[in-house]
């Protein structure tokens, strides 16, 4: 029946059968619980500050470009950018006109 609502996005029949056994347990919350292993390490306040000072210097730089630069993978650096800062702000307004710009030249 899930599959007939929800169709590729339903949860699999043992996927739900772990839920009802978690919360049976006691479990209250869906969201993930601390786990072991290694911290994420990309994420410093030396990377991000790097990421600020290029995007000070150089509003026309895209992310692929930045993550090379600081050697740090895109999607950190994208999380980066969406806490923000003055610069990066300008550089976001900068980077969806230049977006918005090629959208426009292609719908032609």
């Amino acid at each position: 029946m899930l599959v007939q609502v929800y169709g590729d996005n339903a949860m699999k029949k043992t996927a739900v059968y772990k839920w009802v056994e978690r919360f049976s347990e006691g479990r209250e919350s869906v969201t993930d619980e601390e786990r072991s292993g290694r911290p994420a390490t990309s994420r410093t306040e030396e990377n991000i500050a790097k990421v600020h000072q290029i995007v000070c210097e150089n509003h026309q730089m895209n992310v692929r470009s930045i993550a090379e630069e600081v050697n740090i993978d895109r999607e950190t650096v994208r999380k980066i950018l969406t806490e923000g800062g003055r610069c990066v702000q300008k550089w976001s307004q900068m980077s969806s006109l230049k977006n918005k710009s090629k959208e426009e030249f292609f719908s032609y």
